[in-house]
């Protein structure tokens, strides 16, 4: 019984003693007042900002990331983004960027080919200036790019990639070195080239020719 009434009197002066504070401070204003953008490296922030232009004075707590991922999508080069909140009232918008990796020529028509394949709107940037340039439709550069990536072959040692009627490719390397590619089972050809390339005996040679099957003539 005394131990009881002895809980309760601690218990008591406890409440007596520590006031509970309730009163928690909710701003009144959340509305967007600032974006911050990130990791862009080609994209302007002044043209990610602009697509972006509704958000301000929005409610920070019911960003439309609907509107908001169709405004960002219609900028080509970016591929996805982060939104971050910063209450009460600042977002950061983290973006992720498609890469270049060739410049498609169809005629007069350029067009940027993609790390992952996709095909974006030409515009110039030097940082893309020196990339290969393909003289043949994305499709057939497509379908060629994926046994690329599959014989590991180091896309960015070449300057000019031109496609022919026939259905096959010629490659010309920036040492100035053309590989002829037969119509099938030119994986191989890659595969063989990129073994001897470096050797000195081969590096006096330009033209390496694999159109005939099984064979290699040297130029």
């Amino acid at each position: 019984m005394k131990k009881r009434l002895l809980i309760a009197i601690g218990l008591i002066l406890i409440l007596t003693t520590y006031k509970i504070n309730l009163n928690f401070e909710i701003p009144l204003d959340s509305s967007v007042k600032q974006i911050i953008v990130k990791n862009n490296n080609i994209v302007k922030e002044e043209e990610i900002k602009k697509k972006l232009a509704f958000l301000y004075d929005s409610n920070i707590f019911s960003l439309k990331k609907k509107q908001t991922k169709q405004q960002l999508n219609e900028i080509d080069l970016i591929d996805s983004f982060e939104i971050k909140k910063i209450y009460p009232d600042k977002i950061i918008i983290k973006i992720y960027e498609k890469k270049p990796i060739a410049i498609l020529q169809n005629k007069k028509e350029k067009k940027y080919f993609t790390k992952n394949g996709e095909v974006i709107a030409f515009f110039y940037s030097k940082k893309f200036e020196n990339l290969p340039i393909v003289f043949g439709n994305e499709s057939n550069f497509n379908n060629f790019y994926i046994n690329l990536i599959k014989t590991d072959f180091p896309i960015e040692n070449i300057k000019t990639f031109y496609f022919f009627e026939s259905n096959r490719w010629d490659l010309v390397t920036k040492q100035n070195q053309t590989i002829k590619l037969p119509i099938k089972n030119f994986d191989k050809s890659l595969e063989n080239f990129l073994n001897i390339k470096n050797q000195s005996n081969f590096e006096k040679y330009k033209v390496f020719d694999y159109r005939i099957s099984n064979q290699l003539i040297l130029k």
